[in-house]
């Protein structure tokens, strides 16, 4: 069932999204049954790993999500006098800003680092320190460290909720969620119990070595029924594609699991195709699978979409940006209302959730 403030969308005639992918949220909002219980587990909660997240709390984020798209100026005030503390030690466009956007749409204020050599740490501060300020400067902090532990360490002494925005070659889960909301909005469909048409998904990336794959792998399995086969494409053997017990924990799941190097033959077949070819390591990133790469040339379904995380290099050709397989500019901004989402979760009594949606 769909709820009174429905009647406030804008109307959207369309079916089908535009060359860039623009669907309307409407359907992927009408297609969740509202129940904000699931969502109260979040308050005050820290988000480190797409682990945390079980099936219905991401169908109630989504449709909450879906929400703040189909009416962005409507909740304007959620997190108005709230303070959010934007720690990017490591380059950041779309993450950063985004946040930062969903923050401010809300109502809130916003401390931005973007340096780690402007703070204490550099004079040898400890984390926990660093924490302790934070709990007393602001309401919820958002992290991006190439360090893999500086978020966990962090979670120890702060009493205001963290977000991982990124930890080195570990996992990315908000990217994961707006990569997961992007599939939905485009096939609603997929989240019922038994979906008629599950799909094929094919992931250009490293498990191993990307946390934007891992995270979506992990997101992914809570959702097993919805996806027919999971193909992996990578140039590296089959051994280090994925971590020590990465897919087995995917298997484990439900989820039909292939690894292969045949991208040409591999996907045609596909009905999403999501490609990533840089991973972060130490103080700057590296490359793989560049012999990979996607143009309009490529063979493609003819309804099969493109995601990626950004920011791309030659694995993704601009000729592909006015075609209708591009969604990866739809994945990016409707991270925005995910993000505003979470954001609000976190931050907000659940009384106060429950009355937004």
């Amino acid at each position: 069932m769909v709820d009174s403030e429905l009647k406030d969308i804008v109307q959207f005639d369309r079916q089908k999204p535009d060359v860039y992918g623009n669907a309307h949220p409407k359907s992927l909002l009408r297609s969740i049954m509202e129940d904000g219980k699931h969502l109260e587990k979040l308050t005050n909660q820290h988000v480190y790993s797409s682990d945390q997240f079980d099936r219905k709390t991401l169908l109630q984020l989504f449709r909450l999500a879906a929400k703040y798209e189909a009416n962005p100026g409507r909740f304007s005030t959620s997190l108005q006098g709230q303070i959010l503390i934007s720690a990017f030690y490591e380059p950041s466009t779309r993450t950063r800003l985004s946040f930062e956007s969903a923050w401010h749409r809300l109502g809130g204020d916003i401390m931005s680092i973007t340096d780690r050599s402007t703070t204490g740490i550099a004079k040898g501060e400890s984390l926990s320190d660093v924490a302790e300020m934070f709990n007393n400067y602001g309401d919820c902090v958002v992290l991006r460290d190439s360090n893999e532990g500086s978020v966990k360490e962090m979670m120890d002494t702060l009493r205001v909720p963290i977000i991982n925005a990124g930890n080195g070659l570990d996992e990315h889960p908000t990217q994961a969620l707006a990569d997961l909301y992007t599939i939905f909005k485009w096939r609603p469909e997929l989240i019922e119990e038994h979906p008629k048409d599950p799909i094929d998904i094919c992931i250009i990336g490293m498990p191993s070595k990307m946390r934007t794959v891992r995270s979506l792998l992990k997101l992914i399995a809570k959702f097993p029924k919805a996806f027919s086969k999971v193909t992996i494409i990578a140039n590296e053997e089959e051994s280090s594609v994925f971590n020590r017990d990465q897919q087995e924990q995917l298997v484990k799941a439900g989820l039909n699991i292939a690894v292969t190097s045949a991208f040409a033959e591999t996907i045609q077949f596909a009905d999403v195709v999501y490609i990533n070819a840089i991973a972060w390591e130490g103080d700057t990133f590296k490359e793989y699978g560049t012999k990979y790469k996607l143009s309009n040339q490529s063979a493609l379904k003819p309804d099969a979409i493109i995601l990626h995380p950004l920011a791309r290099g030659e694995e993704l050709c601009t000729s592909l940006d006015v075609t209708p397989h591009n969604w990866y500019f739809a994945q990016a901004r409707g991270a925005v209302f995910l993000r505003q989402a979470l954001l609000t979760c976190l931050v907000r009594r659940a009384e106060r959730v429950l009355d937004i949606i």
